[in-house]
């Protein structure tokens, strides 16, 4: 079970910023910026390429998830959305999140 599993699952703590039925957006434990959030989907999907046509609406859900909480945080002006994939790539927990990223 990954870490994100257990924290949409409530059995370890996180700082979550925003919820809704399918997505958890939380505040990354290892900031890159002044403003680091995970946005992560709460169905297990290991990496983009596991995905699959039925996802479409998951990932579109995924983007305005972060233009709602840039809005929320006053940071729509300036940020960065970024998705890893495979560890190679830094992609540390195998289960998709994207990278919200703003040094406002």
């Amino acid at each position: 079970m990954s870490i994100f599993t257990k924290i949409i699952n409530r059995e370890i703590p996180s700082d979550i910023i925003y919820e809704q039925e399918n997505i958890i957006v939380i505040k990354d434990i290892n900031p890159q910026a002044k403003t680091h959030l995970l946005i992560i989907p709460k169905k297990k999907i290991e990496t983009i390429n596991d995905l699959d046509n039925n996802d479409k609406e998951l990932i579109a859900d995924m983007f305005f998830v972060a233009k709602k909480v840039t809005k929320m945080l006053w940071i729509s002006e300036w940020y960065k959305l970024w998705f890893n994939v495979w560890k190679k790539w830094w992609q540390e927990v195998m289960h998709i999140h994207m990278h919200l990223l703003s040094n406002l």
